[in-house]
């Protein structure tokens, strides 16, 4: 297959449960006929065949490589995305509606510090939350919000537990669209709210969690003409798969052996196993990474699902965690993400509250910050380290969704000793204290400094 510059990808939408291909997504990007999820596939690529349709060659691996790492030179603005220059692997949208802040491009993170506390020797960060807005949504909602454009929608919303209302506006704010966040009250962080309104959104803080929203955003946008964009859209699947793309690419297309994702709605560890196994099928990769997923003790249904019914069902649950990007308990993708965890081999698991603060302090002692939903990647490695599942000289990427500045809150009471406070893991708290750097409050004396100073090196 010819690769050009203005290359349009084929892709039809199918169905995961039934199969059933439409033609249109719908206003929920729901089945019509079970009402399940849909998602993209690309027929020409002869991963799986439409019935009927003629056989046809997939793109050169090597000359699609050679594309994408000349684009890097291109002062071209979808060139500069880290999402658009693999547009080749996209679903077709015309340049004209492309909405972009120069998202992807993020860098990957050698651990040393992590490595060692561990238990393995190659050890790295990919770190998502050096986008525009701060988290991995960007990949995503860069090219859903630009579906979004071509459609000439005029209003866009989303529910969400903070990171995709901030990328929603900003990208809305961006294509000169409007924009709608349901966000469940007192269950956000205002880093994140902060940007929202920011951005220009209609904000409304619903009396209820993260499922009670997407409940009355599923009603809402079957009466209005609102474009959702939570990870329900396959767009968004299917811009977000471009970490992936990215990251082989920066490990000069050599797959770790593992690669470990934070799981909430678990659309991000959907679109990241999609791209891998795509990416197996087109050559460009010759083996799949295990890619594990990790959740909160507290917001568990999928760590449930897989330990306690095989995967069969999914109960929804009552979901709480401080690490509220992760905070929910009725996830839409996860038939999806059992599907990643089958093919790749991969493992689920889950981490104590203790666990993820501690591993995000860890993740900051490596001078590499995140919020608290990231760090349950490092916590969960921990665990699959010494279930045996991850083996020493085995190579790990951790998926770091967003940036340390999203939640300060939790930084700062993290190292106060007020984090756990009055909660059941309190005493289980005391374990950390050797990871805790309070400020000294201290008289304007310099004596006092230069005692502070010698106090820290003997205790370093």
């Amino acid at each position: 297959m010819p690769i050009g510059q203005n290359t349009e990808t084929a892709a039809r939408l199918r169905c995961i449960a039934c199969g059933a291909s439409p033609d249109d997504a719908g206003q929920d990007f729901r089945c019509s006929a079970c009402g399940d999820l849909l998602e993209f596939f690309f027929p020409g690529w002869n991963l799986d065949q439409l019935d009927g349709a003629e056989p046809r060659h997939h793109p050169d691996p090597a000359a699609l490589k050679a594309l994408w790492l000349n684009r890097r030179a291109s002062h071209e603005a979808l060139d500069q995305s880290g999402v658009w220059r693999f547009r080749e692997l996209l679903p077709h949208i015309a340049a004209e509606h492309a909405i972009t802040l120069g998202e992807g491009n993020t860098p990957l993170y050698r651990l040393p510090r992590c490595a060692r506390a561990a238990g393995v020797e190659n050890l790295h960060a990919k770190h998502q939350g050096m986008n525009p807005t701060a988290s991995f949504k960007d990949t995503g909602m860069t090219f859903a919000a630009s579906s979004a454009h071509e459609r000439n929608f005029r209003w866009v919303a989303c529910a969400s537990t903070g990171n995709t209302s901030a990328s929603m506006a900003a990208y809305a704010a961006r294509g000169n669209m409007h924009s709608l966040v349901l966000i469940p009250e007192g269950k956000i962080s205002w880093g994140k709210l902060s940007q929202a309104l920011d951005y220009g959104a209609l904000t409304c803080q619903l009396r209820t969690d993260f499922d009670g929203c997407v409940r009355v955003l599923t009603d809402l946008v079957r009466q209005k003409p609102v474009y959702l964009l939570n990870s329900v859209n396959p767009y968004r699947i299917e811009g977000q798969k471009t970490a992936a793309i990215e990251l082989m690419e920066q490990l000069g297309w050599e797959p770790p052996d593992h690669i470990i994702v934070p799981g909430g709605n678990l659309g991000n560890s959907s679109a990241i196993g999609k791209a891998l196994i795509e990416m197996r099928e087109l050559k460009l990769i010759s083996r799949l990474p295990k890619l594990s997923i990790i959740q909160a003790q507290g917001a568990n249904p999928f760590y449930r699902s897989v330990r306690e019914f095989g995967g069969k069902k999914l109960e929804p649950m009552t979901a709480y965690t401080l690490a509220t990007a992760i905070q929910i308990g009725n996830p839409a993708s996860w038939k999806k993400a059992l599907r990643v965890l089958d093919a790749t081999g991969g493992e689920v698991e889950q981490v104590t509250e203790m666990e993820i603060a501690a591993a995000k302090a860890e993740i900051g002692a490596d001078g590499v910050g995140c919020e608290p939903a990231s760090a349950v990647t490092l916590a969960g490695l921990k665990k699959l380290r010494r279930s045996g599942f991850v083996k020493p000289g085995e190579s790990v990427v951790l998926i770091l969704t967003g940036h340390l500045l999203k939640d300060p809150d939790f930084t700062i009471k993290f190292h106060r000793g007020e984090l756990l406070s009055g909660t059941s893991a309190e005493n289980a708290a005391a374990e950390a204290i050797s990871l805790q750097r309070a400020p000294v409050v201290l008289d304007a004396d310099l004596g006092a400094v230069i005692a502070a100073l010698d106090a820290a090196e003997r205790n370093s």
